[in-house]
């Protein structure tokens, strides 16, 4: 009998990724007030990242010039380098960390609050239909600062695998946009149409802040944008 993830052994590990430069900048704040109930693991573009996943190493090398001369305020979009190493660490922590049964990415740029309790994410953040949990802000491409994995979906591999095939195929760069969060939401959206996947959206399909509104707002503050300069949002509720 398949064992239900409706129990006290449900195993949760939450998935970052930062490098030494950002580190001093603002994810000292994330190392320092994390609080939650489960553990955490970080994949440090400069220490050991390129070289436990060489696809995002050569992806970087073959498209580090597409950006040069843009400006990231006004074109951030297209900027596919920038926001690729976040796929990359996530999709090898679902195809690496099999022995978890659901896996959360988060934005390094978070400061915590309140802690998060496993049975929290039972009962808020995951159902067993559900492939993955996301914010979303209707037409809006979707807030991927946090992203929940179901990894006993049927589906969740070859997810992941998909996600990962269109950067190292460079095929991202067939798209409307470049950032993560929208390649994150077009390959959701392909196996919703295609293969009737389930999702479970805890946005309230409004723009901005939609983080700060939902069930995490009480929780972690993700300073998005400028607010890293301050380490606080003004919508954050805690």
């Amino acid at each position: 009998m398949e064992k239900s993830l409706w129990n006290d052994d449900m195993k949760i590990l939450a998935v970052t990724t930062y490098n030494n430069k950002l580190y001093k900048e603002y994810a000292h704040r994330f190392e320092s007030t994390y609080n939650w109930e489960f553990p955490y693991t970080v994949y440090n573009e400069d220490d050991g990242m390129m070289e436990a996943i060489p696809e995002c190493k050569a992806f970087v090398e073959r498209n580090k010039n597409k950006f040069e001369g843009k400006d990231f305020l006004k074109d951030f979009w297209q900027d596919g380098v920038r926001f690729c190493y976040k796929v990359y660490a996530y999709t090898h922590a679902i195809l690496n960390y099999k022995e978890y049964d659901y896996i959360i990415g988060i934005d390094a740029d978070s400061v915590f609050y309140k802690p998060m309790t496993v049975d929290f994410v039972k009962r808020r953040l995951y159902t067993p239909e559900c492939m993955i949990t996301y914010l979303g802000r209707g037409t809006q491409y979707s807030e991927c600062g946090f992203l929940g994995f179901n990894m006993k979906h049927p589906e969740i591999i070859n997810y992941a695998n998909e996600m990962k095939r269109m950067y190292d195929s460079d095929e991202i760069y067939n798209l409307d946009e470049q950032h993560d969060s929208y390649v994150w939401d077009f390959i959701r959206n392909r196996f919703e149409g295609k293969r009737q996947v389930k999702n479970l959206n805890i946005g309230d399909g409004k723009g901005g802040h939609v983080q700060a509104r939902s069930v995490l707002g009480n929780f972690y503050d993700h300073t998005k944008g400028q607010r890293k300069l301050t380490g606080r949002s003004k919508e954050f509720r805690g």
